[in-house]
């Protein structure tokens, strides 16, 4: 487990699995004002690119889900004035839903490969000063172009994150506290994530012994993905105590055979999908032919969790990991 310090963290999200990501300082502030003071500009770096803001954003649009819980922590989500993609339920709070529910949904079409379907005019005619979260046909580049500035999630930049973290998810907290003047409630909020990872390395202890593999499976048949190295479920699983049978693949995400499972035969699968019923989950990875011979189905020792719960690194990583510890340790006894 990376010890996380002070000084610096769906359908939909099956194609923000397939996405890349960032690098380690993707999510740093620089600042080129003092944000808390509300002198502007600011300047902040994500996914290569350097993002000035010459006041603080008032009408955001946003694009992918995974940034709510930092929008929420900091008490920003009242500036997001429309939002497109899928917001699944069980992600957040009955306060958090509460106030997705007043922002307008402009779409949540997406394709068969699930990425979003959103003309360029639609989010421009919302006249943002912000959108968070970079599809197909909205580059950086094109709204640019328009003067719209874009911030993406550094766990789904187009680069890769080298070595991703929690330490991830506080740099992306302190970035959207710069970006917002919120740099009070982005320290308070990393002070929190801190405490909390604290208690699961002291509840998780010397670890399990038990090894894992995290499962993209496609519901109804196809190709499963699995994680690798360069996947927030690195660091997850560690944390858990917990080790990944794929620690020795250098990728964020890959396609995995059966014959692959069965040769690393984990005691643990962890199973992410974007929405639905988890039990359709499950059965994409049991029904499987020979899939009763690995020992994670054998044993019944599977969780099922949402995409955000593990990737990209964001507050809902935390959360699913100690969802994680929970249910490993309901098997343990």
């Amino acid at each position: 487990m990376r010890t996380p310090t002070l000084a610096l963290a769906t359908t939909a999200a099956l194609a923000a699995l397939l996405a890349g990501c960032g690098s380690d300082t993707d999510g740093a502030p620089t600042a080129a004002g003092n944000a808390e003071a509300g002198a502007y500009p600011v300047t902040v770096e994500n996914c290569g690119a350097e993002v000035t803001f010459t006041t603080q954003p008032e009408r955001v649009v946003l694009l992918k889900s995974a940034s709510v819980p930092f929008l929420r922590e900091l008490g920003v989500l009242d500036r997001v004035t429309a939002r497109a993609g899928e917001y699944p339920a069980g992600y957040y709070d009955d306060a958090t839903l509460a106030e997705l529910d007043e922002i307008p949904l402009l779409t949540d079409r997406t394709d068969s490969s699930g990425h979003l379907l959103i003309s360029r005019e639609t989010v421009i005619g919302q006249e943002p000063d912000l959108v968070i979260g970079e599809v197909d046909n909205l580059s950086r580049d094109s709204l640019d172009a328009v003067g719209i500035p874009l911030i993406e999630e550094p766990g789904l930049c187009d680069e890769g994150l080298a070595d991703p973290g929690f330490d991830d998810v506080e740099d992306q907290m302190r970035t959207y506290g710069t970006v917002f003047g919120r740099t009070e409630e982005a320290e308070a909020a990393v002070a929190d994530l801190q405490e909390r990872l604290a208690s699961v390395e002291e509840q998780v202890g010397e670890g399990t012994g038990l090894t894992a593999a995290v499962l993209y499976p496609t519901v109804g048949g196809g190709t499963t993905y699995a994680y690798g190295t360069r996947s927030m479920a690195q660091p997850q699983l560690e944390a858990a105590g917990l080790e990944n049978v794929f620690d020795d693949v250098e990728e964020r995400v890959f396609e995995v055979t059966l014959e692959e499972l069965l040769g690393r035969d984990p005691d643990v699968l962890v199973l992410l999908h974007g929405d639905g019923d988890p039990a359709e989950v499950e059965q994409a990875v049991t029904e499987l032919p020979g899939a009763g011979r690995l020992t994670a189905v054998r044993e019944d020792r599977m969780i099922t969790q949402l995409f955000n719960f593990t990737e990209p690194p964001t507050p809902l990583s935390v959360t699913g990991l100690e969802r994680m510890v929970e249910r490993v340790q309901e098997m343990e006894r």
